[in-house]
């Protein structure tokens, strides 16, 4: 009896501990479940706020006004130009000469080409060169004018490495010498002094010789429009006039180029100005498409016929180089600023409650008050927090706001930005 007794308690408890332990895998079955559903449902979506900048700009089709003067000639033979476009001449300065054909020209070209190279042999072969030249030192100069190569490369400044691909030509030659690689380059030079002298004997005067009458800057292209737009004609130009401007090239025989006279020129173009971001004395940076470079210039002046979403602008520049005379007309972005802030999505943006010091004339707090502010909700471990921007920028789909270091309630650099919640209960 007490056998049987026993053995009833056994199976009573077995039973009991198999319950227990089974409501208890039932419930971590439940807390898991739990965490799972609420994980699915109340996922969010951050962003991290990130340093970024933006330019606020416009493009526009520019028209470019200079005081011009066309220079011609006969209009026979070939002409051979000394004078670069955009660059500076004189009184009398050569500006280019005449001759029966092109053959000639060439001529030229290759007897400059190889009085060039002479002289680059010559410096090398110098004596007082050579006796200073020593190899660790020239091993310097060396790296030191390769460095400057791959600079004025990377600038785009075409003359300054023309100058320093010749410096490294010198160095490396001289170290060949120097370290006994090479014994000289006399050959070298005596055939090209050969080639000199035959090519010169078949050289030919020119037909006619152009030369400056003023100082001023020369391009080698006229367009028909030189006296069209001139200076003295800014404040009768209209929309439909710059509209109508062509970048074409006069196919006139006896055309040369033209002289631009001054520093200051003018750019002209049609605009929005409907919201008044434009006025007369602002300061602006003009962007070309053809050139990488941002240049300054002013307002002179804002008209428009009763219609300010066509409005004609008038910019002058001082800076002056090949890009703004290589065309009459062309794409240009008017840069009114650039700015750096806090990347914010435009799909985060909220606005909530928050308490704010009230701060009289004096910079005393005389109390609070709560004010509805534009923010975002960042996650901060755990919590949600509402943070306030201060837009600086607004682009397509996202806004710029300002760093404010020393005010906590501001959105920070690095903070977890909630861009999205399923069933988004902080839309307001």
């Amino acid at each position: 009896m007490q056998s049987n007794k026993s053995g009833e308690e056994r199976s009573v408890g077995g039973a009991i501990v198999k319950f227990l332990r089974n409501f208890v895998l039932i419930l971590l079955l439940i807390v898991f479940i739990s965490i799972f559903y609420n994980f699915r449902n109340k996922a969010v979506e951050t962003e991290t706020a990130l340093l970024s900048d933006a330019v606020f700009s416009e493009e526009i089709q520019g028209v470019f006004i200079r005081d011009e003067s066309p220079v011609t000639y006969s209009g026979k033979g070939v002409l051979s130009y000394n004078v670069a476009d955009g660059g500076k001449v004189g009184i009398d300065t050569v500006i280019a000469h005449v001759y029966y054909d092109d053959a000639q020209i060439a001529r030229n070209r290759e007897i400059a080409q190889l009085e060039r190279e002479l002289s680059i042999l010559e410096k090398i072969q110098n004596p007082g060169t050579l006796e200073s030249a020593q190899p660790a030192s020239l091993s310097g100069k060396i790296s030191e004018s390769y460095r400057a190569l791959i600079y004025n490369r990377d600038k785009k400044d075409y003359i300054a490495l023309k100058e320093e691909f010749e410096e490294l030509l010198v160095g490396m030659s001289t170290y060949q010498i120097a370290t006994q690689q090479v014994s000289g380059f006399n050959q070298q030079i005596a055939d090209i002094n050969a080639r000199l002298a035959e090519l010169k004997a078949k050289t030919d005067a020119p037909m006619e010789t152009i030369k400056s009458k003023e100082s001023a800057y020369f391009v080698s292209y006229c367009d028909g429009y030189e006296k069209e737009f001139t200076p003295d004609k800014l404040d009768k130009l209209t929309a439909e006039q710059i509209s109508s401007v062509t970048d074409s090239r006069s196919d006139e025989p006896s055309v040369v180029g033209k002289l631009i006279r001054g520093y200051n020129w003018y750019l002209a173009g049609v605009i929005d100005n409907s919201r008044k971001l434009y006025n007369i004395g602002d300061s602006i940076n003009i962007s070309l498409d053809s050139s990488e470079e941002i240049y300054e210039a002013v307002i002179k002046d804002i008209r428009d016929s009763g219609d300010a979403s066509k409005s004609v602008i008038i910019l002058e520049c001082s800076d002056f180089n090949e890009a703004f005379v290589a065309h009459r007309v062309g794409k240009c972005s008017l840069i009114r600023g650039s700015y750096s802030g806090l990347k914010v999505p435009r799909e985060a943006i909220r606005f909530d409650d928050v308490e704010q010091d009230i701060i009289d004339e004096n910079g005393q707090v005389t109390g609070t008050a709560v004010v509805n502010s534009k923010g975002v909700y960042i996650m901060k471990g755990e919590q949600i927090i509402f943070k306030k921007i201060d837009v600086i920028y607004e682009g397509s789909n996202y806004v710029l706001s300002k760093i404010h270091d020393t005010d906590s309630s501001y959105l920070a650099l690095y903070d977890d930005i909630l861009t999205e919640t399923e069933g988004d209960e902080l839309n307001g």
